[in-house]
């Protein structure tokens, strides 16, 4: 069970139950039961975290870029020093495996550690007219209050994610948890208050009326920036309730990864490579490989040599020590990577391991290697987010990039080979917003992660992270 933590909505730098009084239970995934109840945030709650928000904003706005920094920088460092503590929470409401969630946590401190770093960045410019009449001098300023809205795969570093740019350039938020996962968020606002950050300009709410809430939040004329993260799906309707008001939005949706394969490529180096972009998480992640697309001459070879490694990894609760696999966060996506399998078995695959779900509580999936997938087979089109591996054939570089290419989505794709042209030419055609070249991680809070198509708009992380939450002012002057 949970030691203490706070289980409040956290607005205006207080600890508030809902205005309602409702709650909501967080469930362990390894085994079902009860390890929280959360305050259930509703409309009025949510306005509340915008009126302190707003209330906040030009305070924080004119607080020095140093300041804010500094701020930030502290937050790391809690992050870095409570990290075995942290690790345990995110296990324990998101499921992942203990060595997961402690890898979370050193990548979601680290974007406070970056944005503490560009806080002092937000430069503008100054220019000559290119009729010389008179000089362009441009300015950036924070856009003001801004609603952040993030997943349950990754609790700590979809959170800091944002919150650390926002906070750099000035802005006040108010953060969304998944109601899935809000233990995580709720610690986050603890930290932050710890590290300095003033009342108001960090809101956390967690709520089971996403929608809602949210809604009510885009049409308070006081938001000017929506951040999301999640499905494709939820992000058109935020979109859409975005216009009304004309706010800013910054959207990370759904991926379909393709990881392709090509004969030349070291095969060693690609089945490592599989592991981490396909098991990161136990695969509940936007950057996990969904499709595989391998050579056909080294595809035999490559699928024995990944089923074995998926084979001999240790299913178990997350916060087990030696767990690798842990079960998925609920049993909506349980049950949904259990009906993607089957209909591609049923289709004519083969499972070379794994394939059914194990009976007994909780919501695991083994870690399942498929073979002999229809091409129009729906695991090939649906993001799967779970351990299963889906293998595909192919027979040449241009046959490769089509099918890397058949999907509405475009986050990220995987190339592995020897030979640098084919790999640059092939990273080029693909139709994604980031590539792994023989790399299976691409995230880093220095780099601009985002997609293309619809995975999404706008980018997250390195010096663009920060950009996203700022709004240039051109002002025309003379001397």
């Amino acid at each position: 069970m949970l030691g203490v933590v706070e289980t409040e909505l956290f607005i205006g730098g207080k600890w508030v139950p809902a205005s309602s009084g409702n709650r909501f239970d967080v469930l362990d995934p390894a085994t079902g039961e009860v390890i929280a109840s959360v305050a259930d945030g509703g409309e009025s709650d949510a306005i509340a975290a915008v009126d302190a928000a707003a209330e906040a904003g030009a305070g924080w706005a004119a607080t020095a870029p140093r300041v804010r920094g500094e701020v930030l920088r502290r937050a790391w460092e809690l992050m870095t020093e409570r990290a075995d503590e942290l690790a345990k929470m995110i296990s324990l409401e998101n499921g992942k495996a203990l060595v997961d969630a402690k890898g979370e946590v050193t990548y979601a401190a680290e974007f406070f550690r970056w944005f503490a770093e560009e806080a002092v960045r937000g430069e503008g410019t100054l220019a000559t007219a290119p009729s010389g009449a008179n000089r362009i001098l441009v300015t950036r300023q924070p856009v003001g209050v801004c609603v952040l809205v993030t997943p349950w795969n990754f609790p700590a570093a979809m959170a800091t994610r944002k919150i650390g740019p926002a906070l750099a350039a000035g802005c006040t938020v108010v953060l969304k948890p998944a109601s899935d996962t809000p233990l995580t968020a709720l610690a986050m606002a603890a930290i932050l208050a710890e590290a300095g950050v003033p009342s108001g300009v960090v809101n956390v709410l967690p709520s089971r009326s996403s929608g809602k809430v949210v809604s009510r939040m885009l049409h308070d004329s006081r938001v000017r920036k929506l951040s999301f993260t999640g499905s494709t799906e939820v992000g058109r309707i935020l979109l859409a309730q975005a216009a009304d008001n004309v706010v800013n939005t910054s959207m990370e949706l759904g991926g379909n990864a393709p990881f392709v394969v090509f004969a030349d490529a070291d095969l060693d180096a690609a089945i490592e490579g599989a592991m981490i972009a396909k098991m990161r998480n136990g695969g509940e992640a936007c950057t996990a490989a969904n499709r595989f697309y391998v050579e056909s001459s080294i595809a035999a070879d490559f699928s024995q040599r990944l089923a074995s490694r998926m084979a001999a990894l240790k299913v178990g609760p997350g916060t087990a020590e030696g767990t690798q696999v842990g079960p998925l966060v609920n049993e909506d996506t349980v049950g949904k990577v259990d009906e993607l399998v089957k209909g591609a078995i049923e289709a004519g695959a083969k499972a070379e391991t794994g394939g059914r779900r194990p009976e007994g509580p909780g919501f695991y999936y083994p870690p399942t290697v498929l073979t002999g997938v229809a091409p129009d087979s729906p695991i090939l089109r649906e993001e799967i987010f779970g351990p299963v591996a889906p293998i595909v054939t192919f027979s040449s570089e241009e046959e490769a990039v089509r099918l890397a290419n058949d999907t509405e989505f475009g986050l990220v794709a995987y190339v592995y080979t020897t030979d640098l042209a084919r790999g640059l030419r092939v990273s080029e055609a693909i139709e994604a917003g980031m590539v792994g070249l023989n790399r299976g991680l691409v995230s880093d809070p220095a780099a601009p992660f985002g997609g293309v198509k619809q995975s999404g708009i706008g980018r997250e992380g390195g010096h663009e992270g920060l950009l996203e939450y700022l709004e240039s002012k051109y002002i025309a002057v003379n001397w």
